[in-house]
């Protein structure tokens, strides 16, 4: 193998730029930041990111008749691992993208935040461990206001790394990757705990923290995925001499000159109407969506009679089926373009899924499997949009505020939907949902006449889009 051809191991000294046109040629394909392969071997690791965060979060949820048992807690005291996991991030996760962009940046960020979230998980372990209710308490709340801030650290990761390149793809993976770790969580921790039951001597609450110890092993696993997201994105940037274009400690862009990383009120300016149009539709959709999962068990058993392991069954199957469809869902955008159609089509198929469901006894199968594939094509379709509205150097902030709004609308509306399933029943909830998406709808008719208003990027073809990309990046490389 001649000197040009062989590759690079380990790093690259910062004199190696994209200038250095000789060694640049020696970067073999795997080790290029440039190429295909490089960038989705990259993707693996961000897909992990936020791997362990999912599989723990719901770890209540599949050990709920445990906790509650081992832990001597009642309902209310059980809910509330979820409530202090929800409405501190209704502000959590706003500074947390503010962190990201303006103290940390993404690098740092995204390890920092990994180690809270997993130090939140072994507090909770521990809080089982040593019959300490208070700590479990405090586990959550620290683990939430990681998992929800890494979120946005791997959403920034994605568009740093795929902007213009399959980003609707990446996108769905993400998805994906969430779903499997949220599944694979609910399904393998009961029985990690009946296992250490009935095989050592260990039992009640010691039993109880060791399976959530157990757990907290993926959130390491997410934080070495951190660790190696760091090195090889400042390994990129010293490649592609991004030093020499106004970044900063080689994790994401400055503001404009003179910025001294402090947010001012001023900043939200550059937050254009669109970016609050998809908010809207975000958490308008969502509510529709996670609701009706979470409430829709005993919708199934009292509106179609069915047992309860049917009834759970077809409640998990928009998680399931969104786990397999948003990768391919994330690639047909990509290859078509037009991300505000796709978005109004995941709307309009999800409402018509609703009324067919509240007004009619067509078997549920149906409708739910089109909602499933419905949110598929949403999600794939509405997340990347941010990185066309939103500078990329409020990036962070600009998903920390979306997912703040999110939590917001869903903590409000399981408050309302439970008042209006108590008082006018099931019927009346649906109705609720259908408004919901009529308002998300709207929100996209009017991003649409907005964006045609301004020219049309949100919507562009993925052709022109890619044609724009490549001459923006000729520019800089000039």
């Amino acid at each position: 193998m001649s000197e040009n051809d062989a590759p690079i191991h380990g790093s690259v000294p910062e004199s190696d730029t994209l200038d250095n046109s000789d060694h640049v040629g020696r970067i073999s394909l795997a080790c290029d930041p440039r190429r295909w392969l490089h960038r989705y071997l990259i993707l693996g690791f961000i897909c992990f990111l936020s791997f362990g965060h999912y599989y723990c979060y719901d770890s209540p949820g599949a050990l709920q008749d445990v906790i509650k048992r081992d832990m001597e807690l009642t309902t209310s005291q059980y809910m509330l691992f979820y409530s202090l996991y929800s409405w501190p991030n209704v502000i959590l996760c706003f500074f947390g993208g503010l962190l990201i962009d303006k103290v940390f940046g993404l690098c740092w960020g995204a390890i920092i935040f990994s180690v809270i979230v997993t130090l939140g998980q072994l507090l909770f372990a521990s809080g089982a461990l040593f019959n300490a209710v208070w700590l479990m308490y405090i586990g959550r709340f620290v683990f939430g206001f990681g998992g929800e801030s890494l979120a946005v650290a791997q959403n920034a990761y994605s568009v740093n790394w795929f902007e213009g390149r399959a980003l609707n793809m990446v996108f769905g993976l993400q998805l994906s990757f969430s779903r499997i770790g949220s599944t694979i969580g609910m399904v393998s921790l009961n029985p990690i705990y009946n296992a250490i039951d009935s095989s050592a001597s260990t039992h009640g609450n010691k039993c109880l923290g060791i399976t959530l110890l157990i757990g907290a092993c993926f959130c390491i696993f997410s934080l070495f995925n951190a660790f190696i997201l760091g090195y090889f994105n400042k390994r990129a940037d010293r490649i592609l001499n991004k030093h020499n274009n106004n970044v900063n400690d080689g994790d994401v862009p400055l503001l404009n000159d003179g910025d001294d990383g402090k947010f001012r009120l001023s900043d939200l300016k550059q937050f254009t109407l669109s970016f609050w149009l998809l908010c809207g539709i975000c958490v308008a959709y969502y509510i529709a969506v996670f609701l009706f999962i979470s409430l829709g068990l005993v919708f199934y058993q009292n509106k179609y009679e069915m047992a309860h392991d049917e009834a759970t069954l077809i409640n998990s199957l928009v998680y399931i089926i969104a786990a397999c469809a948003s990768p391919v869902f994330g690639f047909c955008i990509d290859r078509v373009g037009r991300n505000i159609v796709w978005i109004f089509l995941g709307v309009f198929v999800t409402l018509c899924c609703h009324v067919t469901i509240a007004f009619t006894f067509i078997p549920p199968y149906y409708p739910v499997v089109l909602i499933g594939l419905s949110y598929s094509i949403l999600a794939s379709a509405l997340w990347p949009i941010v990185s066309m509205v939103v500078t990329k150097q409020l990036i962070g902030t600009a998903y920390g505020i979306m997912q703040s709004i999110q939590n917001l609308g869903l903590a409000l509306a399981t408050i309302l939907a439970g008042v209006i399933v108590d008082s006018y029943g099931y019927i009346m909830l649906e109705i609720f949902f259908q408004l919901c998406l009529c308002a998300a709808l709207l929100f996209t008719i009017i991003l649409y006449i907005i964006d045609r208003t301004r020219g049309g990027r949100i919507n562009l073809s993925a052709r022109v889009r890619r044609l724009q990309f490549s001459a923006v990046e000729s520019q800089d490389v000039d």
